[in-house]
């Protein structure tokens, strides 16, 4: 099974437009079509940023991203990261990095193009969501 990281900013899209993240989230992720790899840091950011105030303003999101976050807990893989990695400009973003080595996951999904400027790391594929939907749609 194929398997792939989530960068924060692809849940908080997910959440708050119907775009390709949502149909990455919604329709390969929850229902386990993919394993998520996750770390408890990379969760602790999840939960930290969804629960941030700005969020309120849209619709239900903060009922649906303690669904999300409930669902992704109980069927992510975690891993723990036991290397330190120091690439990225934003130097928060190496933990994404530090997942890919330890979990050897197929794909980082992420909408950062300004910070993720390599497009892979090891073992790990870095693409945009319309880059990795246009790849794996599993309507193709």
């Amino acid at each position: 099974m194929q398997k792939l990281i989530l960068d924060t900013n692809i849940i908080v899209s997910a959440l708050i437009s119907n775009s390709i993240p949502t149909k990455i989230l919604y329709e390969l992720v929850l229902p386990q079509k993919v394993k998520t790899c996750l770390s408890d840091e990379i969760f602790s950011e999840y939960v930290a940023v969804m629960n941030r105030e700005k969020f309120a303003r849209y619709a239900n999101f903060k009922i649906n991203a303690d669904i999300v976050l409930s669902k992704l807990r109980e069927i992510s893989a975690f891993y723990k990261t036991d290397r330190k990695i120091e690439i990225l400009t934003d130097t928060s973003d190496n933990k994404f990095l530090e997942l890919a080595a330890v979990s050897s996951a197929d794909y980082l999904v992420t909408g950062n193009i300004l910070d993720f400027l390599i497009t892979e790391f090891e073992y790990t594929q870095i693409l945009t969501p319309r880059e990795y939907w246009d790849k794996f749609d599993p309507r193709k």
